[in-house]
């Protein structure tokens, strides 16, 4: 399993956590493919800087860095709030509505982001 961390990113830190558990966990990530159907582009800005990720739940269960295929849905935000949203302090409906996230696509899908990230709740080290 490659490691998809990037530096100084901690939303890296957690989307490895997701792809511990889609590895470890068939049901888990059967579950998320079943209740997701849908190909997350996620973009991360911190710094200036961009970390791009790619998380699968249409066909795979899997978690990759960089671009891969063709996305249902890019969402872009800084670390930090990708970080809130899997925590369950901001809303990624609140986030979207104040101009703190950015979607493009199937924009209903984006409302799904919230599940997957808490999928690696309690395993990953924030």
């Amino acid at each position: 399993m490659p490691d998809i961390r990037e530096p100084g990113y901690k939303i890296g830190e957690l989307l490895a956590s997701v792809q511990e558990v889609f590895a470890s966990d068939e049901k888990a990530k059967n579950d998320q493919i079943k209740r997701v159907n849908g190909i997350f582009q996620l973009r991360a800005s911190r710094d200036g800087k961009e970390a791009i990720w790619t998380v699968d739940l249409k066909k795979e269960g899997k978690v990759s860095k960089g671009e891969a295929g063709k996305a249902d849905v890019i969402i872009s935000t800084s670390d930090e709030n990708f970080i809130l949203i899997s925590q369950g302090k901001l809303s990624g409906q609140k986030a979207f509505m104040t101009g703190k996230l950015k979607a493009k696509g199937n924009i209903m899908l984006a409302t799904k982001i919230e599940s997957v990230l808490s999928a690696a709740k309690g395993k990953a080290k924030l």
